[in-house]
């Protein structure tokens, strides 16, 4: 009888035991279903709000548009801060819980980086690399291959640039380095130039690109530190060599490098005033006539704008989304979008 009640018991135990880890186990799936429920959820909420603020900030970008070619229209020969392009729009709600900020700013009012070269004067540009080498004889003709002009440094973008790194209290040298990065021989300028020699011994390694500028980041490969890039920023930007700069919406740090005397910079808030109270200032005849001879020379300097970045922001819940595009307008007014940048400048 012991001996039965014993076994009763131990099955007992056995049958208790296995029931623990069975709700054990069960509860484990459940939990895990649960969580990868969840997940899944999140994941695609998290891509239904990327889509809706894309598609948000591509309706900014033909906000934008509209307010340039409106522009054009009634201002063809001036781009000017005062104007309503240059009005900041929003924070507007567009949609339930979808808010939207933005705001244009002209590219052409900044140092271009690309300035700094030029295409070599008196030299027939050869063929671009990997082009089609000529058909032989009795083969059918092929399209003429595409060409690339040398490009060497730019006496007046450089001197330029180097007066606003100077202003600014950042390493001149950095002019040398970037017309190097650009330019398309292999001789370091000297002083203070690099080229793959240099890149090549850092980490990681690489090469100049020997060509022009598409973003300002570029910077930071060529070794300028976050600070140094974080305070020249607001005044560069990276658009063709020819472009020409927008006196009227120029910062006075840009203005004064031209000048070399520092009067625009020294009273922000005074060249703000003045440009909300004149159509231009400086005028260009007016900018002109103070400078000499040997600052005119190869001087490119304008009233207008082809080139402009639009900033949007677009909030949902507590999700922020950010979009940076740089907006090209032709001489008819249309616009398009031929650069973005998601999250980042």
């Amino acid at each position: 009888m012991k001996i039965a009640l014993r076994t009763r018991a131990a099955e007992r135990g056995v049958a208790l035991l296995t029931a623990i880890i069975l709700v054990a186990l069960a509860a484990i799936v459940a939990t895990a279903i649960a969580w990868q429920s969840s997940l899944s959820a999140r994941r695609a909420i998290a891509v239904f709000t990327v889509a809706q603020s894309l598609a948000l900030a591509e309706g900014a970008e033909s906000m934008a548009a509209y307010a340039l070619r409106d522009n054009r229209r009634k201002n063809p020969l001036l781009v000017a801060a005062n104007q309503e392009w240059a009005m900041p729009y929003g924070p507007v709600e567009i949609d339930h819980g979808a808010v939207l900020e933005a705001s244009l700013e002209d590219q052409a009012g900044k140092f271009n980086l690309n300035s700094v070269v030029m295409a070599a004067p008196g030299l027939a540009p050869g063929p671009a690399p990997g082009a089609t080498p000529a058909p032989s004889l009795g083969a059918a003709p092929a399209a003429a291959p595409a060409v690339a002009a040398a490009l060497v440094a730019n006496p007046t973008g450089v001197a330029q640039f180097e007066a606003l790194l100077q202003s600014l209290n950042l390493d001149v040298s950095y002019a040398a380095r970037l017309v190097d990065w650009i330019d398309t021989d292999d001789q370091p300028t000297f002083p203070g130039g690099a080229e793959d020699s240099f890149y090549l011994a850092q980490e990681p390694a690489h090469r100049v690109p020997n060509l022009p500028l598409t973003s300002i980041s570029e910077l930071l490969a060529m070794g300028m530190d976050r600070a140094s890039y974080d305070r020249l920023a607001p005044f560069v930007t990276a658009l063709p060599p020819n472009t020409r700069l927008n006196l009227c919406t120029a910062p006075g740090e840009v203005l004064d490098a031209i000048t070399g005397q520092r009067s625009y910079a020294l009273d922000p808030k005074q060249l703000a005033l003045q440009r909300q109270q004149n159509a231009c200032y400086p005028d260009k005849a007016g900018f002109l006539s103070g400078l000499s001879a040997a600052q005119k020379v190869g001087l490119n300097v304008g009233t207008t704008s082809s080139y402009f970045r639009l900033r949007t922001w677009i909030t949902i819940g507590t999700t922020r989304f950010s979009l940076y595009s740089l907006i090209e307008q032709d001489q008819s007014g249309q616009t398009r979008p031929i650069l973005r940048t998601f999250g980042t400048e």
